[in-house]
């Protein structure tokens, strides 16, 4: 945990978080003090037949202009350009995305289009931008990604079946609303996957190169609420303190990665996605603790500490054996929750591992793992121990 007298970082939170039951309701007093009028709901079929977007459109009243409703698993390129051009259409002067991390980073990438003009594929890389974009207001309806507070949106290139980041501190939505009754009919399989995108956001930051004193402390409670309140929300989906603890966990393991950044767990986990299409939280709930393990060596000490908030008894142990221990807990926890263990249970066909490792190396995500990734041949180890 200690730090050297070089430490030196910027530390960045600018989103609102309005938390509570029924808290969505608050949504038009948000447009209002953001100088909004004219609302576009972003979001997707699911949703809506849940019911949830209308509950934010009933609750914009008069500020709903209109619901773009077409996003999909791994939003694309023409995803956000169509979004665009539809909320252009609709005369919106703000945007509330309503669904999980696809929707929220649809929205983001919308924000760019209503503001600069163009096309998605024109603003891919960092820091491309010069301004505040169009108001984003994020509800989510799922508690793991928490895009809701992070620079950064995920968009498929379908083309090239590449998963592109757009990274900008100007892309972070103004506001995020967390009401537990609109994650409380998530199904179980959902709650624990997205759940374990949380909990690889915070031991990804804790371990991260760009790792740092306040980021650390997002990333342990955020561990220490997932250890306690994830399993009760998979066993119990209307126990709404859980949920509530649960996507309070997942904020604040956005706020950690999306200052401390990630790793390889994540390189891994897109290219996966991208190639076969597998849930990003379910890629990252089985390659986590295989990378925990190759990552041992540069730092046991941080997952000594993840070790520690999930509740273990560390104190006759050394740093690698609370570090082995914490990744044991992590597959007991997925066992428990009835996730998959294997990459070939989710769809990933041996014969395309080498091609996913190929794929993870040019991912933006490996940069800041602790221990250096340079050889395909070791990503597709990693890979081969998690097929």
């Amino acid at each position: 945990m200690a730090y050297d007298r070089d430490l030196s970082f910027i530390y960045y939170n600018p989103t609102k978080v309005v938390f509570g039951e029924n808290s969505v309701r608050e949504v038009a007093l948000e447009i209002d003090a953001l100088g909004g009028s004219r609302a576009v709901v972003v979001t997707d079929r699911g949703v809506v037949e849940a019911g949830l977007a209308g509950k934010v459109e009933e609750a914009l009243g008069r500020k709903h202009a209109a619901t773009y409703d077409r996003v999909i698993q791994d939003s694309g390129y023409h995803i956000v350009n169509e979004g665009a051009e539809f909320a252009r259409d609709a005369g919106a002067d703000i945007i509330v995305s309503v669904g999980g991390g696809s929707v929220i980073d649809t929205a983001k990438g919308m924000s760019i289009l209503l503001k600069e003009g163009g096309r998605m594929e024109d603003y891919s890389g960092f820091q491309m931008l010069s301004r505040p974009q169009t108001p984003h207001i994020a509800v989510p309806t799922t508690a793991g990604t928490g895009s809701e507070v992070t620079y950064a949106a995920v968009i498929k290139n379908w083309e090239t079946n590449e998963k592109m980041l757009f990274c900008d501190y100007h892309i972070i939505p103004n506001v995020a609303i967390l009401d537990p009754l609109l994650t409380a009919g998530l199904p179980p399989v959902l709650t624990a996957s997205t759940g374990m995108d949380a909990l690889t956001h915070a031991i990804e930051a804790l371990h991260a190169l760009q790792r740092e004193p306040i980021a650390d402390a997002m990333a342990l409670h955020a561990i220490r609420l997932i250890s306690e309140y994830l399993p009760r929300c998979v066993e119990q989906g209307n126990d709404l303190v859980a949920r509530g603890q649960q996507q309070i966990a997942a904020l604040m393991g956005g706020v950690a990665f999306g200052n401390a950044q990630i790793g390889l767990v994540h390189a891994m986990a897109h290219s996966v996605g991208a190639l076969f299409k597998v849930p990003h939280g379910l890629a990252n709930s089985i390659l986590l603790p295989h990378v925990m393990l190759f990552n041992l060596e540069s730092c046991a000490d941080r997952y000594a500490l993840v070790a520690q908030a999930m509740g273990l008894d560390t104190r006759k142990l050394s740093d690698e054996e609370a570090a082995r221990a914490a990744a044991d807990a992590i597959w007991e926890l997925t066992r428990r929750m009835g996730l998959p263990q294997r990459l070939r249970e989710a769809g990933v066909m041996e014969e395309g591992l080498a091609a996913a490792a190929d794929l993870s190396l040019s991912d933006g995500s490996i940069v800041y793992n602790p221990r250096p990734v340079f050889e395909v041949e070791e990503v597709l180890a990693i890979y081969r121990e998690a097929w």
